[in-house]
């Protein structure tokens, strides 16, 4: 399915995480990506021979590409879905300008108002970081 982000979630510039989406399949998975460039609103403070992606901006790309999942849904179109928690986090490396990442979440468990999902993040084909999720929708 071929979507386009803005018709989807409902975060705009500067807290839109995402670029585009790869692929949607609704109420079981969503894949997107981010070209990360220099100019991102969130390397503004940073020292500039170091400059790294914050973790919980990562956790919100993740987040956001998980929405997607849900949202493309014809039962929950229209809804609001919050980020509802990270059950686990864990990454291997970090993210900076120039880096292509790709987000992939799958769909665990969705009932009534809650999903549960599985965020991977990668760049040029290897996980770099993954996370479990809980979305709660209203």
């Amino acid at each position: 399915m071929s979507l386009e982000v803005q018709d989807v979630i409902p975060q705009r510039y500067p807290f839109q995480m995402i670029d585009y989406f790869n692929e949607v399949t609704p109420g079981k998975s969503a894949s997107a990506t981010k070209l990360l460039t220099i100019n991102e609103w969130f390397f503004a403070n940073q020292p500039q021979d170091n400059l790294v992606v914050p973790r919980p901006i990562l956790i919100e790309a993740v987040a956001q590409t998980g929405v997607a999942a849900i949202l493309s849904m014809d039962e929950y179109a229209g809804k609001n879905v919050f980020f509802g928690g990270i059950r686990s986090a864990k990454f291997t490396d970090d993210f900076r300008p120039g880096d292509k990442l790709t987000m992939v979440v799958t769909l665990q468990k969705l009932k009534l108002n809650v999903g549960v999902g599985h965020g991977e993040i990668f760049r040029e084909g290897q996980m770099i970081a993954e996370a479990e999720l809980v979305f709660a929708i209203e």
